[in-house]
């Protein structure tokens, strides 16, 4: 599992033993259904949203099945347990022409080239922050024209990288100093660029380039994704551009097309304009 991942269910699972700790640290052997249940609720009344508490119940789960493998219960009480209905959000995106004005800057000096390159793969490969973070320079195939990505589950994937994308990426590789870091973006002091590094650089180019909307390096890959959608209609291929494991987690982006042609249609059919949206 991805380091994050590991850290996410470790809390869930301190959540769970503090909640027992709050109620005289009963036996976890002798937990039930109506216990998670309590522990679900609780969790809720204090704030944490629906997505939350469904995360807090997986750990859960995991965490039981594990133990039944283990033969050190016999039961999961977590099973059939219900976190509160989440409401459905789409991911934000950027229209075509808000991509277009966030990636036209000029690149003139090392660190703004760097950040082109940056910003250019980001929307080019539909890459999650974390494996752009992981790229070294061997990744990067510029005659073949792809990138070798390491995902989620630790499985890779090869991703074409368009032609602006390259055109960045070689500008940046002539300033890239080389020597033992084989890292493909770099920070100053010649390390590798951490994540929160990039997402500070992408919020400040958003600024400078007027972009009104919250800009995030996230926010690149379901533009991506949009936009492929928009164009081909071919789910199956950007699920296995994304390297999503279930089809399910592509499907959001055609809801995403949906509620555009939807807004459309709205605006334009005089029967449509009559009615009061829900």
């Amino acid at each position: 599992m991805s380091p994050h991942t590991t850290a996410a269910y470790r809390r869930d699972l301190e959540a769970l033993a503090s909640h027992l700790a709050r109620r005289g640290s009963p036996d976890w052997r002798t937990l039930d259904g109506a216990a998670i249940r309590t522990f679900a609720a609780a969790e809720h009344a204090a704030g944490l949203g629906p997505r939350s508490v469904q995360r807090r119940l997986s750990a859960v789960r995991s965490f039981y099945g594990y133990l039944r493998r283990e033969a050190a219960t016999t039961a999961n009480p977590a099973e059939g347990v219900r976190a509160p209905r989440a409401e459905k959000r789409l991911p934000s995106t950027l229209d075509v022409d808000q991509m277009a004005r966030l990636l036209a800057f000029r690149s003139d000096d090392r660190l703004s080239a760097r950040d082109k390159a940056i910003m250019e793969l980001l929307y080019s490969s539909g890459l999650r922050l974390a494996e752009l973070a992981g790229l070294s320079r061997d990744d990067i195939d510029l005659a073949d024209g792809t990138v070798r990505v390491l995902g989620k589950g630790a499985k890779t994937r090869i991703v074409p990288v368009g032609r602006a994308a390259r055109a960045a990426l070689t500008a940046w590789l002539r300033e890239h100093p080389g020597g033992g870091e084989r890292a493909l973006f770099l920070s100053r002091d010649g390390r590798r660029l951490s994540p929160r590094a990039i997402q500070q650089r992408v919020a400040l180019w958003a600024r400078r380039q007027g972009i009104s909307v919250r800009v995030h390096p996230h926010l690149f890959r379901h533009s991506f994704a949009t936009h492929l959608l928009e164009s081909s209609a071919d789910l199956r291929g950007v699920q296995e551009l994304l390297g999503h494991a279930n089809i399910g987690t592509t499907q959001i982006y055609t809801h995403l097309d949906f509620q555009r042609l939807a807004n459309v249609y709205e605006a334009a059919h005089p029967r449509a304009r009559r009615r009061t949206r829900s």
